[in-house]
């Protein structure tokens, strides 16, 4: 990726990094301190106590997945794209969000095959910032789920902090933890293997948005399982996978 003004470092890193006029960094392509401000905005106040006591059927959630350029946030991989589909309880809604989002670093052949994400998608895509504010005003102060959270979780913390210095704030939910705890004989973790189990259709694998209606529809098979156990709230939830 070509460097604006190369030579000129303590000046667009201030730009870069929100500091000096925002009408100035607006003018330059960086991001606004609105924008921070906004995506900011979004992370405070989603762990509510309340929450606690909401029967996992009545929850509203929002489900989803990133595509990133690697498995590795420390060493420079970034997300390539985001997809979320809103929950009601047991119904999963119609309303999604996808959003391709510019890397600065190349893409990987090997994801490139996984993905089917190419460079050539990408050059236009939304900037981080700009694909980050459209997934956190989508998915607004709802209980967030990902398979294998660890990994869209960490990716989207840094994001977070790398755009606008603040914190994810959401509670987030692990589907694969929860099967697992349901099922421990099964031995599984992929996505795949529990979509099998579950004998969930299988659309498009590696597809943010088609990731996260696959793990919505793994979700209320889950609140179902988890009903039979007599864990019926959020905090049901959270006691319940605190046990040995």
């Amino acid at each position: 990726m070509k460097e604006p003004m190369k030579g000129n470092g303590g000046f667009w890193d201030t730009i870069k990094n929100g500091g000096g006029s925002p009408r100035l960094a607006s003018m330059l392509g960086a991001p606004s301190a609105q924008q921070i401000a906004f995506v900011r905005s979004l992370t405070k106040g989603q762990r509510r106590p309340e929450t606690l006591s909401v029967p996992l059927t009545e929850l509203k959630t929002a489900v989803f997945d990133l595509e990133t350029t690697g498995f590795h946030y420390h060493y420079g991989d970034e997300i390539l794209s985001f997809g979320a589909v809103k929950v009601e309880g047991e119904k999963i809604s119609q309303e999604v969000y996808y959003s391709l989002a510019r890397p600065a670093c190349t893409i990987p052949e090997r994801i490139i095959d996984l993905t089917g994400i190419t460079q050539e998608m990408v050059q236009d895509a939304p900037e981080l910032l700009e694909a980050l504010r459209g997934f956190m005003s989508f998915v607004d102060d709802r209980v967030l789920i990902a398979h294998g959270s660890a990994h869209d979780k960490a990716f989207l913390d840094v994001a977070l902090w790398k755009t606008t210095k603040a914190h994810l704030g959401h509670r987030v939910l692990d589907t694969m933890m929860i099967a697992r705890k349901l099922e421990p004989e099964q031995g599984k973790s992929g996505l795949d293997d529990w979509l099998a189990i579950y004998e969930i259709p299988v659309t498009q694998r590696h597809h943010a948005l088609e990731d996260s209606k696959m793990t919505a529809e793994l979700w209320i098979v889950l609140i179902r399982q988890l009903r039979d156990r007599g864990v019926i709230t959020l905090g049901d939830l959270y006691a319940y996978l605190s046990k040995n």
